[in-house]
């Protein structure tokens, strides 16, 4: 007789869909697996998709260490506009003219954010600056002062410049925190022309990689026996030191 999934734990790779909070997905995991602990390591914002780590019973215990990995995404950046939220679910507030730039010439702009470095959150984000999410405040046309944090850009490449659109697609490899939306607003302003995020996917992060991924309507039509081929032991992808 076939035991119980909730005897289960482990790590579950989501390939979550534009549209959807980290938090639906969650929920949908655990309605699926008709199980409460089910946790992540690492939110991607609803216009995001791609690698969601679904940390499934007392795999939810690997959290902070599969959220202090470094991350991979590949997106993409239209140069000539600045919008509110750094991406394009935000409000235009600014448009200036784009100067001729080469593939080559953009190269070498995003070759000097590689490296070691500070970067202000967004205002329109989940942190929380004395207990109240920027998002809110931003809502409230409010702006405070935000503490710098240190990030690493350790690849920033052109995948492809299309002039005539001023739309670029990249891929960046990055640590904890960084905001993907902030690396392309300050592009934007070191062009001298903004910029804002058109798309970002994530796909690897640390150790797990999207191609391993299912997406969670995929996952809601697996029988208990498919969902434990796809749960991956937690001492694969994290230290034993961690537990």
């Amino acid at each position: 007789m076939e035991s119980k999934l909730a005897d289960y734990e482990g790590i579950l790779l989501i390939d979550k869909a534009s549209g959807c909070t980290s938090h639906d997905v969650v929920n949908g995991v655990r309605h699926a697996l008709k199980m409460r602990s089910v946790g992540h390591a690492g939110t991607l914002d609803p216009l995001a998709t791609g690698l969601l780590i679904i940390l499934v019973g007392k795999a939810t215990k690997a959290s902070q260490y599969l959220m202090s990995v470094d991350k991979v995404y590949e997106g993409a950046f239209k140069l000539g506009e600045e919008t509110n939220t750094q991406d394009c679910e935000g409000e235009v507030v600014k448009t200036s003219p784009v100067p001729e730039l080469s593939a080559q010439d953009l190269e070498k702009y995003m070759a000097s954010f590689l490296g070691d470095q500070y970067q202000t959150p967004p205002m329109f984000s989940a942190k929380k600056v004395g207990g109240v999410p920027l998002y809110k405040l931003a809502r409230k046309g409010a702006e405070v002062e935000r503490e710098p944090r240190f990030i690493r850009i350790s690849k920033f490449e052109l995948l492809e410049w299309n002039p005539e659109a001023k739309e670029a697609k990249f891929r960046i490899a990055c640590s904890k925190g960084t905001y993907v939306r902030t690396v392309c607003h300050d592009l934007g302003a070191k062009i001298g022309c903004g910029a804002h995020m058109s798309a970002l996917r994530r796909i690897k992060s640390g150790s797990l990689d999207i191609s391993g991924a299912v997406s969670l309507e995929e996952l809601k039509q697996m029988p208990p026996s498919a969902i434990r081929k796809i749960l991956i032991p937690v001492n694969s992808a994290v230290p034993s030191i961690v537990f």
